[in-house]
Protein backbone atom coordinates (compact mmCIF):
# COMPACT_ATOMS: atom_id res chain seq x y z
CA UNK A 1 0.00 0.00 0.00
CA UNK A 2 1.61 3.52 -0.99
CA UNK A 3 1.41 6.50 1.97
CA UNK A 4 -1.28 7.90 0.48
CA UNK A 5 -3.40 5.50 0.73
CA UNK A 6 -1.88 4.61 4.13
CA UNK A 7 -3.07 8.20 5.05
CA UNK A 8 -6.79 7.49 3.90
CA UNK A 9 -7.15 3.98 5.66
CA UNK A 10 -5.48 5.35 8.98
CA UNK A 11 -8.33 8.51 8.79
CA UNK A 12 -11.23 5.81 8.05
CA UNK A 13 -10.75 5.28 11.85
CA UNK A 14 -8.62 8.08 13.96
CA UNK A 15 -6.96 11.05 13.36
CA UNK A 16 -3.70 11.28 12.09
CA UNK A 17 -0.83 12.85 13.54
CA UNK A 18 2.80 13.57 11.73
CA UNK A 19 6.21 14.72 13.16
CA UNK A 20 8.41 17.13 11.10
CA UNK A 21 12.11 16.89 10.90
CA UNK A 22 14.21 19.29 9.73
CA UNK A 23 17.70 18.09 8.80
CA UNK A 24 19.06 21.65 9.74
CA UNK A 25 18.23 22.22 13.00
CA UNK A 26 19.90 18.60 14.14
CA UNK A 27 22.42 15.88 13.50
CA UNK A 28 21.11 12.82 11.75
CA UNK A 29 21.62 11.17 14.90
CA UNK A 30 19.23 13.13 16.56
CA UNK A 31 16.75 13.47 14.43
CA UNK A 32 16.66 9.40 14.63
CA UNK A 33 16.10 9.90 18.16
CA UNK A 34 13.61 12.28 17.66
CA UNK A 35 11.51 9.84 15.34
CA UNK A 36 12.15 7.24 17.90
CA UNK A 37 10.67 9.10 20.51
CA UNK A 38 7.73 10.26 18.31
CA UNK A 39 7.19 6.66 17.58
CA UNK A 40 6.72 5.67 20.61
CA UNK A 41 4.50 8.77 21.41
CA UNK A 42 2.03 7.35 18.64
CA UNK A 43 2.89 9.70 15.75
CA UNK A 44 1.50 8.07 12.58
CA UNK A 45 4.07 9.38 10.09
CA UNK A 46 7.34 11.33 9.88
CA UNK A 47 7.68 14.44 7.73
CA UNK A 48 11.61 15.27 6.98
CA UNK A 49 12.02 18.75 5.67
CA UNK A 50 11.02 22.33 5.64
CA UNK A 51 14.34 24.32 5.55
CA UNK A 52 15.33 25.99 2.07
CA UNK A 53 19.21 25.42 3.13
CA UNK A 54 19.26 21.45 3.21
CA UNK A 55 21.75 19.46 0.49
CA UNK A 56 20.80 16.24 -0.88
CA UNK A 57 23.61 14.29 1.70
CA UNK A 58 22.24 16.15 4.55
CA UNK A 59 18.62 14.70 3.77
CA UNK A 60 19.72 11.06 2.85
CA UNK A 61 21.89 10.92 5.91
CA UNK A 62 18.87 11.74 8.15
CA UNK A 63 15.92 9.49 6.09
CA UNK A 64 18.77 6.77 6.77
CA UNK A 65 18.79 7.63 10.54
CA UNK A 66 15.33 8.18 11.06
CA UNK A 67 14.85 4.46 9.22
CA UNK A 68 17.27 3.03 11.68
CA UNK A 69 15.26 4.53 14.22
CA UNK A 70 12.01 3.98 13.54
CA UNK A 71 9.12 1.69 11.79
CA UNK A 72 7.23 5.06 10.52
CA UNK A 73 6.60 5.83 7.04
CA UNK A 74 8.71 8.76 5.79
CA UNK A 75 7.52 12.06 3.80
CA UNK A 76 9.89 14.52 2.28
CA UNK A 77 8.33 18.04 3.07
CA UNK A 78 10.79 19.51 0.28
CA UNK A 79 11.88 23.18 0.72
CA UNK A 80 12.97 23.53 -2.56
CA UNK A 81 14.05 21.58 -5.68
CA UNK A 82 17.08 19.97 -4.48
CA UNK A 83 15.11 18.41 -1.71
CA UNK A 84 14.90 14.74 -3.35
CA UNK A 85 15.97 11.53 -1.61
CA UNK A 86 15.63 7.56 -3.11
CA UNK A 87 15.79 6.92 0.65
CA UNK A 88 12.13 8.53 1.43
CA UNK A 89 8.91 6.48 0.87
CA UNK A 90 7.11 9.79 -0.48
CA UNK A 91 7.12 13.17 -1.00
CA UNK A 92 4.76 16.12 -0.90
CA UNK A 93 4.81 18.00 -4.06
CA UNK A 94 3.34 20.70 -3.29
CA UNK A 95 2.79 24.03 -4.41
CA UNK A 96 2.58 27.07 -2.15
CA UNK A 97 -0.38 29.02 -3.72
CA UNK A 98 -0.56 32.44 -1.78
CA UNK A 99 3.40 32.87 -3.05
CA UNK A 100 3.80 36.12 -4.84
CA UNK A 101 7.11 33.96 -6.59
CA UNK A 102 5.93 31.90 -9.14
CA UNK A 103 9.27 29.98 -8.15
CA UNK A 104 7.05 28.61 -4.70
CA UNK A 105 3.94 28.15 -6.70
CA UNK A 106 5.25 25.87 -10.06
CA UNK A 107 8.92 26.42 -10.66
CA UNK A 108 10.49 24.20 -8.55
CA UNK A 109 7.90 21.80 -9.58
CA UNK A 110 8.74 21.35 -13.10
CA UNK A 111 12.28 21.35 -12.10
CA UNK A 112 12.08 18.32 -10.13
CA UNK A 113 9.40 16.81 -11.89
CA UNK A 114 11.54 14.61 -14.85
CA UNK A 115 13.77 13.54 -11.88
CA UNK A 116 10.82 12.21 -9.49
CA UNK A 117 9.73 10.44 -12.40
CA UNK A 118 12.65 8.63 -13.07
CA UNK A 119 13.49 7.98 -9.45
CA UNK A 120 9.92 6.71 -8.76
CA UNK A 121 9.09 8.20 -5.20
CA UNK A 122 5.76 8.44 -4.55
CA UNK A 123 4.64 11.86 -4.91
CA UNK A 124 1.66 13.24 -3.39
CA UNK A 125 0.21 16.69 -4.97
CA UNK A 126 -0.53 19.22 -2.07
CA UNK A 127 -2.09 22.80 -2.02
CA UNK A 128 0.59 24.51 0.79
CA UNK A 129 -0.69 27.90 2.24
CA UNK A 130 0.94 30.67 4.92
CA UNK A 131 -0.93 32.42 7.34
CA UNK A 132 0.33 34.61 9.30
CA UNK A 133 2.47 35.78 11.52
CA UNK A 134 4.24 33.19 8.59
CA UNK A 135 7.26 32.84 10.36
CA UNK A 136 10.51 32.25 8.50
CA UNK A 137 8.61 29.81 5.78
CA UNK A 138 6.59 32.88 5.01
CA UNK A 139 9.38 35.22 4.63
CA UNK A 140 11.40 32.54 2.19
CA UNK A 141 8.70 31.62 0.23
CA UNK A 142 7.44 35.15 -0.17
CA UNK A 143 3.71 34.52 0.78
CA UNK A 144 1.45 36.85 0.50
CA UNK A 145 -0.19 35.89 3.91
CA UNK A 146 -3.64 34.43 4.50
CA UNK A 147 -5.12 36.63 7.94
CA UNK A 148 -5.89 33.34 10.96
CA UNK A 149 -9.42 34.14 10.97
CA UNK A 150 -9.97 34.69 6.85
CA UNK A 151 -12.01 31.74 6.62
CA UNK A 152 -13.37 33.10 3.37
CA UNK A 153 -10.11 33.63 1.34
CA UNK A 154 -8.35 30.29 3.16
CA UNK A 155 -11.37 28.28 2.03
CA UNK A 156 -11.26 29.12 -0.94
CA UNK A 157 -7.85 28.77 -1.64
CA UNK A 158 -8.68 24.89 -0.12
CA UNK A 159 -10.95 24.88 -2.77
CA UNK A 160 -9.12 25.89 -5.40
CA UNK A 161 -6.40 23.07 -4.31
CA UNK A 162 -9.04 19.98 -4.78
CA UNK A 163 -10.27 21.20 -7.93
CA UNK A 164 -6.68 21.52 -9.36
CA UNK A 165 -6.58 17.73 -7.88
CA UNK A 166 -4.77 18.16 -5.07
CA UNK A 167 -4.88 15.28 -2.88
CA UNK A 168 -3.90 17.02 0.55
CA UNK A 169 -4.33 20.58 2.11
CA UNK A 170 -1.64 22.20 4.47
CA UNK A 171 -2.86 25.02 6.28
CA UNK A 172 0.59 26.21 8.05
CA UNK A 173 1.18 29.14 10.68
CA UNK A 174 4.82 28.62 10.40
CA UNK A 175 7.41 26.52 12.39
CA UNK A 176 7.52 28.19 15.58
CA UNK A 177 4.80 30.56 15.38
CA UNK A 178 3.25 32.11 18.42
CA UNK A 179 -0.72 31.32 17.08
CA UNK A 180 -1.98 28.73 15.22
CA UNK A 181 -4.53 28.65 12.24
CA UNK A 182 -8.00 29.25 13.93
CA UNK A 183 -9.99 26.81 14.02
CA UNK A 184 -13.11 28.57 12.46
CA UNK A 185 -11.27 28.79 9.53
CA UNK A 186 -10.90 25.30 9.74
CA UNK A 187 -14.21 24.15 10.39
CA UNK A 188 -15.42 26.44 7.67
CA UNK A 189 -12.68 24.98 5.31
CA UNK A 190 -13.74 21.10 5.98
CA UNK A 191 -17.49 22.27 5.06
CA UNK A 192 -16.23 23.11 1.19
CA UNK A 193 -13.69 20.38 0.61
CA UNK A 194 -13.22 16.69 0.64
CA UNK A 195 -9.46 16.21 0.58
CA UNK A 196 -7.57 15.65 3.64
CA UNK A 197 -6.99 19.09 5.99
CA UNK A 198 -3.91 19.27 7.39
CA UNK A 199 -2.99 21.95 10.05
CA UNK A 200 0.61 22.81 11.53
CA UNK A 201 2.28 25.61 12.95
CA UNK A 202 2.08 27.25 16.76
CA UNK A 203 0.72 23.82 18.20
CA UNK A 204 1.89 23.14 21.23
CA UNK A 205 -0.11 21.58 23.79
CA UNK A 206 -3.18 19.17 23.88
CA UNK A 207 -5.72 21.80 24.02
CA UNK A 208 -4.89 23.84 20.92
CA UNK A 209 -4.30 20.55 19.02
CA UNK A 210 -7.50 19.27 20.92
CA UNK A 211 -9.51 22.48 19.40
CA UNK A 212 -8.33 22.61 16.12
CA UNK A 213 -8.97 18.77 15.80
CA UNK A 214 -12.37 19.41 16.82
CA UNK A 215 -12.83 21.93 14.01
CA UNK A 216 -12.05 19.58 11.49
CA UNK A 217 -8.53 18.92 10.94
CA UNK A 218 -7.83 15.25 9.95
CA UNK A 219 -3.88 15.88 10.14
CA UNK A 220 -1.67 17.55 13.16
CA UNK A 221 1.85 18.62 12.32
CA UNK A 222 3.84 18.79 15.25
CA UNK A 223 7.64 19.79 14.78
CA UNK A 224 9.43 22.84 16.76
CA UNK A 225 8.01 21.17 19.72
CA UNK A 226 9.80 17.83 19.49
CA UNK A 227 13.30 19.38 17.99
CA UNK A 228 13.61 21.59 20.85
CA UNK A 229 12.25 19.30 23.95
CA UNK A 230 14.40 17.27 26.13
CA UNK A 231 11.89 14.39 26.57
CA UNK A 232 10.00 13.88 23.09
CA UNK A 233 8.23 11.14 24.68
CA UNK A 234 6.33 13.51 26.87
CA UNK A 235 5.90 16.65 24.96
CA UNK A 236 3.82 14.48 21.97
CA UNK A 237 2.25 11.94 23.68
CA UNK A 238 -0.34 13.82 25.38
CA UNK A 239 -0.96 16.23 21.70
CA UNK A 240 -0.95 12.87 20.09
CA UNK A 241 -3.33 11.01 22.34
CA UNK A 242 -5.91 14.07 22.46
CA UNK A 243 -5.55 14.23 18.65
CA UNK A 244 -6.80 10.77 18.39
CA UNK A 245 -9.64 10.55 21.26
CA UNK A 246 -11.54 13.36 18.90
CA UNK A 247 -13.85 10.94 17.14
CA UNK A 248 -13.88 10.71 13.54
CA UNK A 249 -16.99 11.65 11.62
CA UNK A 250 -18.25 8.79 9.25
Amino acid sequence: MNVYASILEKLREEKVHMTLIDPASQTPDRAGKIAEEAEAAGTDFIMVGGSTNIDGHMLDRTIESIRDSCTRKIIIFPGSSNMVSDRADAIYYLSLMNSEDPEFIVGHQVRAARYLRALGLEVIPMGYLVFEPGMTVGKVGKARLIGREDHILASSFALSAQLFGMKLVYFESGSGSPTTVSPKVVSETKALISVPLIVGGGIRDRETAQAITRAGADIIVTGTLAERSQDVYASLHPIISGVKGIPVQK
